[in-house]
């Protein structure tokens, strides 16, 4: 690594340049040393737009089985939503209890987002947390 020192010609200030280099990937900022290598945040962040998802699905699953509405049509209209993207929002109340307490927790893989999550996972528990834990590897 090839720091550059520098001291004020009053000795009250003392710079030092590193190489590092700020990047987006995923939506989020991460820092890369010079040869590549990246230095990952010391405290997980929470993923909002994952952890609302997850709210949204389960209060609107709690709506269709109260009753408060029909059908997913139903739903959709009174929320001004796509019944499509209701649809696979309502799939991630069939996530593995385990993967839901991860996203909360902040302890589930990088890779497991909000994408991965819509995709169609398998109803098995065991098999849900082996394609997400595969993707964070």
């Amino acid at each position: 690594m090839n720091a550059a020192v520098e001291v004020s010609a009053d000795g009250s200030r003392l710079t030092v340049k590193l190489p590092l280099t700020v990047r987006k990937r995923g939506g989020r900022k991460v820092v890369i040393a010079p040869h590549g290598a990246i230095i990952k945040s010391p405290r997980p962040r929470v993923d909002n737009t994952l952890v609302k998802a997850i709210a949204r699905a389960y209060r609107w699953q709690r709506m269709l089985e109260e009753g408060a509405h029909a059908s997913m049509r139903d739903l959709a209209a009174a929320e001004h939503i796509s019944p499509t993207y209701i649809s696979r929002l309502l799939r991630l109340t069939l996530l593995d209890p385990q993967i839901v307490e991860a996203v909360l927790d902040r302890r589930h893989p990088e890779a497991a987002t909000q994408e991965l999550l819509f995709q169609p996972l398998p109803d098995v528990w065991w098999s849900q947390q082996q394609i997400v834990c595969a993707t964070g590897a």
